[in-house]
């Protein structure tokens, strides 16, 4: 998998760079269709400077996508990798009972012969 990493605004420091990257390409363990990724890393401007990290994964011509803001980095990666995570599960879980319905379809349909 091909992960891009994006920072706006600012240069974060190698080490939040490969974290987030190498989190992200564990997401493979979860399901192997994975072709891209994408993490974008920013922050807002304000008193408590929120910390705000974007994931993108594109898995057979679906994008899922989550947001997680926090005060650390860290938080916000692994905040926003464990919902890609459950979206992944639910998107791997329609795949298999779509299978499932297409092979009962299939008996049926032979049966009928």
């Amino acid at each position: 998998m091909n992960v891009q990493f994006t920072a706006r605004h600012f240069k974060p420091h190698d080490g939040i760079r490969t974290y987030a990257i190498d989190a992200t390409k564990r997401l493979e363990r979860v399901f192997e269709g994975i072709i891209d990724g994408a993490v974008t890393l920013s922050y807002e401007k304000a008193r408590n400077s929120t910390k705000i990290v974007e994931v993108q994964i594109k898995v057979h011509g679906t994008v899922l996508t989550a947001e997680e803001r926090s005060e650390d980095f860290i938080k916000s990666i692994d905040g926003a990798l464990q919902k890609i995570e459950r979206q992944l599960h639910r998107y791997k879980e329609k795949l298999q009972s779509r299978k499932m319905s297409a092979k009962g379809s299939e008996r049926s349909v032979g049966n009928e012969i």
